[in-house]
């Protein structure tokens, strides 16, 4: 009984533990697994990372938006409205805005100015905090969540200034005197519309009705703003912050509530939205590029794994071990690998993240939320699909290696690998990149580009490796060259797998560098430096020339200059048309009220024509914003019919235009395309960056205002230092980001040229055997990696010029022209990144003992 015990075969389990410490003492899983930590390393710290950045950046973004969620109204806000909100618990604050004109006390001069009121609850603010100056020190600035108390106001410092007013003073505001409290720094839920540029008046809702300013006919918009509590969670806050908004969002349209609507982050402050998301989906296709850079390194160490094993598992073929135990011994050793690889690359990437939240504490003002377990359970998903999917098909391969290759090891050798296997992994790859992208047309998009460029790379690299031998005579060529050339072509199998991974892996470092400096820029451009912070309007023809003097003496040199004229849409088609012609709310406001429009003979800079054509001084034409078109429902060669102060002024749709919104610059619905109109009256609008207020003289906005009583100067310099707050803070974020994926994607490009390593020695030991130099053996590598990696650089270049646009155009949405550059770039950095990898990874085959080499090989 205890002799047939002893001889019977090891469990399976057994067995592959065996397997799995002898490899890993050997050090044959060690790349395997490296490759594996790195991949889960860079993906979850990037998904750490980016988990804690999106919170945070959303989390910021509500702050603008005002709370979770925002129910705004040109009433007051209906009562069963907050009462629903109260129900699921959610706190809120009413807000009501409204322009209205404030005057200082005759003792100090009487001056007015136009203001814009807001009044707040005791709740406000709910999401963010206000920045207010320090009621020691006018330097400093203080942070706080808090509202004004009864009885006193907080105002802009140009307000102050131009009615010369200081902190202390009353503030003359309708029927009641106000003491000015505060002054306000930056106010987070400000708001985008031309009520809310002029200064901030901001009061207690208390106070408001003895004002006696709103009126039955009066022009307000109320606002309830309700947040989750902060001890709630995620899931939570989401679901009562969704459930309110679908429950309002039925009542609108149930009711039907006129001039209410909902406003999200999706719905609303366009201006965040699109920063953010762009944001989201460069993070998302970074550790999608970091995923795709793993598998190469994953596939090609496996390989290398299942080429130095074959011999071994002949020898098991010859004891009797079968197919069926060795296959799931191996499956199991590459399960543990990848889990333990897995784990190990998730916390890693932990610690990571926290490296990357200390390197941004100085940049991003905030505390980042905590990060949900996602990443984690993502990471090791991507670990073991890695390695399963990539790693497993050329190892099961081993199970099938006949015993006879123990004396003959020309038979057994590795194939295309097992096909179901093979598509198993790449299909739940695919799904798990799909995943990570959080965008379907970004993970379709890059997924599929990379799957194209995989096959153009495999078939360009087999012809340049036909075409290698014939274009390298030996008669005229140097011997190293020749011998390069002549290895190359030898094994154009393993030719083309090495360039066609090492140009996936450079595809994704390129398409990163390319992808990063093209976003970044479109970013600071949409909001530059020199964007223009004052907006005036009702300037009259006859004040044209002295305006614009008095900006030329100031140093203004840049401004926007357009005619703007008044008038009511009255008829689209001939057909007359009222609020009540739209089903839309949207549309429906739009008919009643007046629109503002322009003409020019070219179109603003800020604005792109995207259907029909703009022809400059075209009669009776007119170009119409892309988003107005599709909300009444317009298309090109539709006629448009205005009343202007009396007359009717028609034109006919030539052009569709795309308008940047959040380029804070002069805009426009509706433009005729024509340098002059002169039977149609107009005042003038421009826009310009204000010169800097020299101490101990008048700000340059009082000098205009006493030099042009009637205009409205609109200052707007408190949205921009919110929006390149946040635009700064994602830069930032997307740099140190970019910079650590970069890293780890080099990384991983070493592991996958290293993993030829042993092949590499072989060869090697040979030639030496036969009688080469160290010197030619150098000569050789050196020529062979500058070959192969330049070679592979120009096709990674050329390939990542077409994903990156078809990303930029469909993903990103911004015009992206690359540099005719980029190939030669992409072919130095190749052959450059081949032999700086090469060198380090593979300096000791040179210097290894031939015999030795011979030996491990079974040479000798």
């Amino acid at each position: 009984m205890t002799e047939a015990h002893r001889t019977q075969p090891p469990s399976v389990a057994a067995l592959a533990w065996r397997q799995t410490r002898r490899d890993f003492r050997a050090g044959e899983l060690r790349l395997l697994a490296m490759a594996v930590t790195l991949a889960v390393a860079a993906l979850t710290a990037v998904g750490f990372f980016a988990d804690r950045l999106s919170s945070g950046l959303t989390r910021d973004a509500r702050q603008l938006l005002g709370g979770d969620a925002v129910v705004s109204s040109d009433r007051p806000t209906p009562p069963e409205l907050l009462a629903k909100a109260e129900q699921l618990g959610l706190r809120t604050a009413l807000l009501a805005n409204f322009p209205s004109m404030a005057r200082a006390p005759e003792a100090q001069g009487g001056a007015t100015r136009l203001v814009a009121v807001k009044s707040v609850t005791p709740s406000y603010p709910l999401r963010g905090r206000l920045q207010l100056q320090g009621t020691q020190d006018a330097n400093t600035v203080e942070v706080l969540a808090a509202a004004p108390q009864p009885g006193t106001v907080w105002v802009d410092p140009s307000l102050l200034d131009a009615l010369q007013l200081k902190s202390g003073d009353s503030l003359l505001l309708g029927d009641v005197s106000l003491k000015i409290a505060r002054v306000i720094v930056i106010e987070p839920d400000r708001g985008a519309g031309f009520s809310s540029f002029a200064p901030r008046v901001m009061l207690a809702e208390a106070d408001l009705a003895a004002t006696g300013l709103i009126q039955s006919a009066s022009r307000v918009s109320y606002r309830l703003a309700v947040a989750a509590p902060d001890a709630w969670g995620p899931a939570r806050a989401d679901a009562a912050v969704r459930q309110f908004a679908s429950w309002t969002e039925e009542r609108i349209k149930s009711a039907p509530l006129r001039g209410v609507r909902v406003e999200s982050l999706q719905y609303g402050r366009p201006e965040a939205r699109q920063t953010l998301d762009r944001a989201k989906k460069f993070l998302n296709l970074v550790a999608l590029l970091s995923a795709l850079l793993a598998a190469v390194a994953v596939g090609i160490a496996a390989r290398d794994f299942a080429q130095r094993h074959l011999d071994d598992c002949a020898m098991l073929r010859v004891l009797g071990l079968s197919q069926r135990r060795i296959a799931t011994a191996y499956t199991m050793e590459f399960g543990l690998v990848g889990l333990l690889g897995s784990s190990v690359g998730v916390l890693l990437g932990l610690a990571v993240h926290w490296i990357f939240v200390w390197l941004l504490s100085g940049l991003i003002n905030a505390q980042l939320p905590a990060p949900s377990i996602w990443p984690a359970l993502l990471g090791l998903g991507v670990g073991m699909t890695l390695l399963l999917g990539f790693g497993l098909p050329p190892v099961l391969q081993l199970a099938r290696v006949p015993p006879l290759r123990v004396i003959r090891r020309d038979v057994g050798g590795l194939k295309a690998g097992s096909m179901s296997v093979l598509l198993a992994g790449v299909g739940g790859f695919v799904a798990l990149l799909l995943a990570v992208s959080s965008d379907s047309k970004l993970g379709l998009i890059a997924v599929g580009g990379f799957a194209v460029a995989v096959a153009v790379f495999a078939l360009l690299s087999w012809l340049a490796v036909m075409l290698l031998k014939r274009a390298v005579p030996e008669s005229r060529a140097p011997r190293w060259l020749v011998l390069a050339t002549r290895q190359i072509a030898a094994r154009p199998a393993f030719a083309v797998l090495q360039v066609s991974a090492l140009s996936v892996g450079l595809l994704a470092l390129v398409l990163l560098v390319l992808l990063r400096t093209d976003l970044i820029s479109s970013w600071r451009q949409s909001t530059p430096p020199d964007a223009p912070n004052r907006f005036i309007i009702n300037l009259q023809p006859e004040q044209a020339d002295g305006f614009k003097s008095m900006l030329a003496n100031s140093g203004v040199k840049q401004f926007d200059w357009y005619p703007m004229i008044r008038g009511r849409l009255l008829a689209i088609n001939d057909k007359p048309i009222n609020s009540s012609s739209f089903s839309g709310e949207r549309a429906s406001r739009l008919a009643d009220r007046e629109f503002n429009l322009s003409h020019g003979a070219q179109p603003p800079p800020s604005n792109t024509v995207t259907a029909g054509r703009w022809v400059a001084d075209e009669p009776g034409a007119l170009s119409v914003e892309e988003g107005l078109a599709a909300e009444l429902g317009l298309k090109l060669g539709d006629s448009m019919r205005f009343d202007v102060a009396g007359q009717a002024v028609e034109g006919r749709i030539t052009s569709l235009r795309k308008v940047d919104w959040g380029s804070m610059r002069v805009n426009f619905y509706v433009l005729f395309p024509q340098a002059s109109l002169p039977n149609v009256p107009a005042s003038y609008i421009s826009a310009f960056k204000a010169p800097a207020t020299v101490s101990g003289q008048p700000s340059f906005d009082s000098r205009l205002s006493r030099e042009f009583p009637n205009i409205t100067n609109i200052d707007v310099s408190a949205t921009i230092a919110q929006l390149q707050g946040v635009l700064n803070q994602v830069i930032s974020a997307v740099e140190f980001l970019f910079g650590f994926t970069l890293l780890t994607g080099l990384v991983v490009l070493f592991a996958a040229i290293t993993a030829t390593r042993e092949t590499r020695a072989r060869e090697f030991a040979i030639m030496r055997a036969m009688g080469a130099s160290g010197k030619l053996l150098a000569q050789v590598q050196r020529a062979e990696l500058l070959g192969v990696g330049a070679l592979a650089g120009v096709l990674a270049s050329l390939a990542a010029m077409a994903v990156g646009w078809l990303l930029a155009r469909y993903a990103f949405e911004f015009t992206w022209n690359p540099s005719p550059l980029v190939p030669l770039a992409g072919t130095l950095a190749g052959a450059l990144l081949a032999l700086a990898a090469g060198w380090w990874g593979l300096r000791d085959v040179l210097r290894r003992p031939v015999l030795e080499t011979l030996r491990r090989a079974g040479a000798v």
